[in-house]
């Protein structure tokens, strides 16, 4: 069964739309409680259930969703797989991904979130915590969980010896040229866990102005999401494994 016109019921963040989220979880007691609780939930509506990545891709692109809720490991294609696919495929606005999985520090949430997903989950989230997430990545704003995001990106980093050290005040690394100084300061202390509103205050500029900046860092390198940025701030260098949100 088709959607005649997927893209009209689509939420605008600024006009109070519902969410519409698609489900994608292998297992069927996980996908359906996961379910039941955002057709419960004000404000959400699930326009698909996926039981792996390959009927996410075809149902992502059906159905055009907000948000969808990418369980990561799973036979045949991979979160990580479904997660490049449907962002490479989508329509703008593309939808948020949220990965669901089991434990914070995992290999296959690194690599979902450089495929560009949005942020993760870790599955026995509360139900307040879980819709506090999604409405999270729908209007864009600060990572869910960016410290735990940051520790993530740093052990694998860490691990895999990605990146050249960074040179303090050397100026952006030869990944980042393309960015102004304010910009790579910004995007480093994005990448350190610090909200728009904690980097305004450290800068001594507007949140608005540091959500200026970090759109144009995300245009000018061609990233989808806050978290690739978090991501590539750590592998050019800019930011290295253990260093502190205050320096």
């Amino acid at each position: 069964m088709t959607d005649p016109d997927p893209a009209a019921g689509r939420a605008d963040p600024t006009a109070g739309g519902p969410i519409r989220l698609l489900v994608v979880d292998d297992q069927f007691l996980v996908r359906s409680g996961l379910a039941a609780l955002l057709r419960a939930a004000p404000g959400m509506e699930v326009v698909g259930e996926a039981s792996d990545g390959a009927e996410a891709v075809a149902l992502a692109a059906r159905t055009r969703p907000d948000v969808v809720l990418m369980d990561i490991r799973m036979p045949g294609m991979t979160g990580i797989q479904a997660t490049e696919r449907i962002l490479a495929e989508a329509v703008d606005p593309a939808p948020r991904v949220l990965v669901l999985t089991t434990f914070d520090l995992d290999e296959y949430v690194y690599g979902a979130l450089r495929a560009g997903a949005s942020g993760f989950l870790l599955k026995d989230a509360g139900p307040e915590r879980l819709l506090a997430a999604v409405t999270a990545v729908h209007g864009g704003d600060a990572l869910f969980a960016p410290a735990v995001t940051r520790r993530l990106v740093e052990a694998f980093t860490r691990m895999s010896d990605t990146g050249p050290p960074g040179a303090p005040d050397a100026g952006p690394p030869p990944g980042l040229t393309a960015l102004t100084g304010r910009e790579a300061e910004v995007l480093k202390l994005v990448a350190r866990g610090l909200s728009n509103a904690e980097a305004a205050d450290r800068l001594f500029i507007s949140e608005a102005t540091v959500k200026t900046h970090l759109n144009r860092t995300m245009t000018k390198l061609g990233l989808t999401s806050r978290a690739q940025a978090v991501v590539v701030a750590y592998e050019t260098g800019l930011v290295t494994p253990g260093s502190a949100g205050g320096m």
